[in-house]
């Protein structure tokens, strides 16, 4: 049945000949394959001109034995060479038969305080259907392996290996879901009015609400923080940061109101102020946020308490890098108030100064007293 259907197909092929692929007839090499790594969808783009030298067609690639037209490879020739491309959605119930495997390991760098970092690899192969019926064939067997890895925190490199193997082309590249997050910062706690900082900053204790939201991203995962920090630069190395929370603990005014249990996170603080700028007008510094994108199923598990704790007092750490946080335009807070600078050191309505003078002056009447009655006594005493 399948060789009936494969056979039908040869002839829809648009027949792209030797001809039109001039000095790129050649033998297949490891290098025909490209790989995009979405953040919804993978895409294959094959050099055809091999393919067809070997002895195939489009339609003779198969993707993952996968006949439904959706998973079919597309000619395209507005490019040269010539490339058939196949494209398939992230998604673990349509994505054309390619295997998701989640994977474990130790978290090291600026992840060490993580026992469990996940990756994501969705792997798979285009292979060649040989339509010869006879007993031999002249046509090399085409095999094109793919995967795309994602670490879900966040995120590590984007190295491309390629392997060579006979006939085999192999293309492994890491794909980066960073685009789809975006951290954004409101003054009430619906999260409906962008919070707009004036020149002079912010009052101290002004509620600050963040969200970390993920858009365009595929449905399998939530966004989860696992750390968030102000730092006084913009890249934190060898910055004094201050943590908002780590794993398992927090500073005890942030307030988180969701994380982990959808693609958007929210939590709030109040406005504060570093003491090393304690002498200039404004107190200026940037939020940064670990983020952990996490299958749904998972999610859970990482909100327990069995991971390696941080002390929120910490106020030094090496190895930070915009690379792997989201950063938020920079926080400004009013280091004084005019108010506060003009204000006497005794408050006002405190009445001690006036109660310390009325206790004098009685004190002096009573000394006046005692000693006209001890002269009146003396001067009796004498007569």
């Amino acid at each position: 049945m399948i060789l009936l259907l494969l056979l039908s197909l040869i002839g829809r092929s648009s027949q792209l000949t030797l001809s039109d692929c001039g000095t790129e007839a050649r033998l297949p090499s490891f290098t025909d394959i490209a790989v995009q790594c979405g953040t919804s969808s993978v895409s294959l783009a094959i050099q055809m001109c091999p393919v067809i030298y070997t002895g195939y067609n489009e339609t003779l690639l198969i993707l993952n034995n996968i006949m439904d037209p959706a998973c079919r490879a597309t000619l395209d020739t507005s490019v040269f060479p010539p490339v058939a491309r196949f494209n398939f959605p992230l998604n673990m119930t349509n994505a054309c038969g390619s295997i998701f495997r989640t994977t474990s390991a130790p978290g090291t760098g600026p992840f060490a305080d993580f026992s469990n970092i996940q990756t994501v690899n969705i792997s798979g192969a285009v292979r060649s259907f040989d339509p010869t019926t006879g007993a031999i064939t002249y046509n090399a067997e085409l095999k094109y392996f793919y995967s795309c890895a994602y670490p879900l925190e966040y995120l590590v490199n984007n190295t491309q290996i390629n392997v060579s193997s006979s006939s085999i082309s192999v293309s492994d590249n890491n794909g980066s879901f960073i685009s789809t997050l975006s951290m954004q910062l409101f003054s009430d706690a619906n999260f409906t009015r962008p919070m707009v900082i004036p020149q002079q900053g912010i009052e101290l204790r002004t509620n600050v609400f963040v969200m970390v939201k993920a858009t365009n991203l595929t449905g399998q995962y939530n966004v989860l923080l696992d750390r968030c920090y102000a730092s006084i630069t913009p890249l934190p190395s060898n910055s004094t940061f201050f943590n908002l929370f780590v794993p398992c603990s927090q500073d005890r005014f942030t307030n988180i109101t969701e994380n982990g249990n959808s693609q958007t996170a929210r939590f709030a603080f109040p406005a504060f102020r570093f003491v090393e700028q304690q002498n200039q007008t404004v107190s200026t510094y940037y939020l940064h946020c670990i983020t952990r994108l996490c299958e749904i199923s998972t999610c859970s598990s990482f909100l327990r308490c069995n991971r390696r704790k941080r002390s929120t007092l910490d106020t030094t750490e090496a190895d930070i890098s915009k690379t792997y946080t989201l950063t938020s335009p920079e926080i400004i807070t009013k280091a004084d108030t005019t108010e506060s600078k003009e204000k006497p050191l005794v408050a006002e309505g405190d009445n001690s100064g006036v109660r310390v003078g009325v206790a004098v002056g009685v004190l002096a009447i009573a000394c006046i007293v005692a000693l006209s009655v001890a002269a009146l006594f003396y001067k009796r005493l004498k007569n």
